[in-house]
């Protein structure tokens, strides 16, 4: 499913097939619609839309551009507007010093009101923004503090201001200019926004994505957006429905998606399989402490699955290039539960990945590396630290300080019986990740590092 948060339905280019451009977007997977007030007037029109349409939602406010026409009553009706239970956020609001339509002081003044009446309703904010992204910034910390959520509503600004934003709990969102061919500076700075901290718009009638240029744009034409973030991304198409999915869903408090936790879940063209939450560490940077989703995916377990619900789960594990055990826990706290697993699906002859902490051998109370010959293709031993005491520091092991030698044995060990071998590490501030690097080639094995704050 997707979700177009940013659709200004209400403007008379929708008058003559508003009911057709809504059935399009319904067939093109579109959940639901955020539309967008730009005054008094679209705002009234917004609210009465979401009303009439199951799918659509509704955001209250005054463009940058109305500034000099807005009158006290004015803000009375929006603070009304916003208690409707169909209303999401308050919005387009900020600052537009690019056309300066309306005066600054007067840009300033509305602005401030609206985040006033956002923080009042409880409600995220959508920002529009040109030309000011220093002064909407130092205006949004002084009146909302930690209190501020919201959205960058097509985003043109730099890396350095994306992260200033993503600094204070904002989501970037993207339209059709992420299509152009002379955006490579845009798909740069994509690539530096967190895909967790990524939202889909359209902001039709405007910004049609390349393929329909010139043309008027609609909710359907997304998936022209999705297309080019899923080669930015290295994720399929899917994922990318899926995870911004769950990014609006939480941002806005759309009607929740599924919470049914995943057994099987895939990402890419991989299949992971989450067998056990429990785990042996309580590593500083863990997902598990922040949320209970990865990629989109729900994996905090209500039980621990039984062989025949992994296998139901797996379905057909032929078209994916790989099966991983790897969910939100240490897969090896449930040993016979991966032998036997591996075992059905090495009779389908599927390449199986093992992610683990390396804390096997601890936990069996016994050499675990014999039982995975023939089973494990790969595996993968988070190190995350280069010393014992940073071992402990950063990842709370169970086991105490001597884990991280054991860690250390359980790969040496590993080589004998695992046709391949990875090391990673997290690049957390406080780890050497090049002496990391160095300690997997001293053991003979490959070096991956991750991300610090990516999952999946």
């Amino acid at each position: 499913m997707l979700i177009d948060t940013h659709a200004h339905l209400d403007f008379p280019d929708f008058d003559k097939d508003r009911d057709d451009v809504i059935q399009h977007a319904k067939e093109a997977d579109i959940g639901y619609i955020i539309n967008i007030g730009t005054s008094i007037k679209s705002s009234r029109k917004v609210v009465e839309l979401a009303e009439q349409y199951e799918n659509l939602y509704a955001a209250v406010g005054i463009h940058p551009h109305e500034a000099q026409t807005v009158k006290e009553s004015d803000y009375i009706e929006l603070e009304k507007l916003a208690g409707n239970p169909k209303v999401v956020a308050i919005g387009e609001i900020g600052l537009d010093f690019y056309k300066d339509i309306s005066p600054r002081d007067k840009q300033r003044e509305i602005f401030i009101r609206q985040l006033q009446i956002a923080k009042k309703a409880g409600k995220p904010v959508v920002l529009h923004l040109r030309e000011a992204h220093t002064e909407t910034l130092e205006i949004i910390k002084a009146e909302l503090g930690e209190k501020a959520r919201g959205v960058a509503h097509c985003f043109s600004g730099s890396a350095e201001t994306a992260k200033e934003f993503l600094d204070l709990g904002f989501y970037i969102s993207i339209a059709g200019p992420v299509t152009y061919p002379n955006a490579e500076k845009l798909r740069a700075v994509i690539k530096t926004i967190p895909i967790e901290r990524l939202l889909l718009e359209t902001d039709c009638p405007f910004l049609a994505p390349q393929a329909r240029r010139g043309l008027r744009n609609e909710p359907a034409y997304i998936i022209h957006a999705v297309e080019e973030f899923s080669k930015i991304y290295g994720l399929t198409k899917d994922d990318i429905g899926r995870i911004t999915a769950l990014n609006a869903t939480e941002l806005f408090k759309l009607a929740p998606l599924s919470e049914k936790s995943k057994i099987a879940y895939n990402i890419r063209n991989s299949l992971y399989l989450n067998i056990t939450n429990r785990c042996t560490s309580s590593c500083i940077f863990c997902v598990t402490k922040f949320t209970n989703y990865v990629k989109g995916h729900n994996l905090r377990l209500e039980n621990e699955p039984s062989v025949k619900e992994i296998i139901d789960a797996i379905g057909d594990p032929a078209k994916y290039k790989e099966v991983v055990f790897c969910g939100y826990g240490e897969p090896t706290m449930r040993l016979d539960i991966i032998k036997e697993v591996a075992s059905h699906l090495k009779k389908k002859n599927i390449y199986i990945r093992l992610n683990t902490n390396g804390h096997g051998n601890l936990i069996n109370n016994r050499s675990i590396g014999p039982e995975l010959k023939g089973l494990v293709d790969a595996m993968s031993v988070s190190l995350n630290a280069v010393t014992p005491e940073q071992y402990v520091k950063i990842c709370h092991p169970k086991f105490g300080t001597d884990t991280f030698d054991k860690v250390l044995d359980f790969v040496r060990e590993a080589k004998q019986y695992i046709p391949r071998i990875e090391v990673t590490c997290v690049s957390h501030p406080d780890v050497d990740v090049q002496r990391c690097r160095q300690i997997a080639g001293e053991l003979g094995v490959d070096f991956r590092g991750r991300i610090y704050n990516e999952v999946g």
